[in-house]
């Protein structure tokens, strides 16, 4: 068993590419099932900070780790810095607009329907 303590010294890799994404910072946690469903990893240096997520965090699925080590994380998420990855998903920016695929499959939220 791994402890919350254990996770958060621990640094995440991305093997897709090889790049440090940092240390994890938080978990998520599902509550009604008790089970750890990702890791938090902020997307850049944070100071002052305390648990939670930030808007830039990198939030990384459960199924998405394929190791934890003594040291390091391994974790697989492929498309984490391409346009791509970001359009598949609905996102709300923080000034109030929608990146991602809209219900219409066919619009992407951003384009206009012209």
């Amino acid at each position: 068993m791994i402890s919350t303590q254990d996770l958060r010294n621990k640094e995440v890799i991305n093997i897709y590419d090889g790049k440090s994404l940092g240390y994890v910072y938080d978990i998520e946690v599902n509550l009604e099932k008790g089970l750890i469903e990702g890791i938090i990893v902020p997307a850049h240096r944070r100071f002052f900070s305390f648990f939670g997520k930030g808007e830039d965090d990198y939030v990384i699925k459960w199924k998405d780790i394929k190791r934890i080590g003594d040291d390091v994380i391994l974790v697989d998420v492929a498309g984490l810095f391409d346009s791509e990855f970001v359009y598949e998903r609905n996102h709300m920016t923080n000034i109030g607009s929608y990146i991602g695929i809209e219900d219409d499959k066919n619009n992407k939220a951003g384009k206009d329907n012209e």
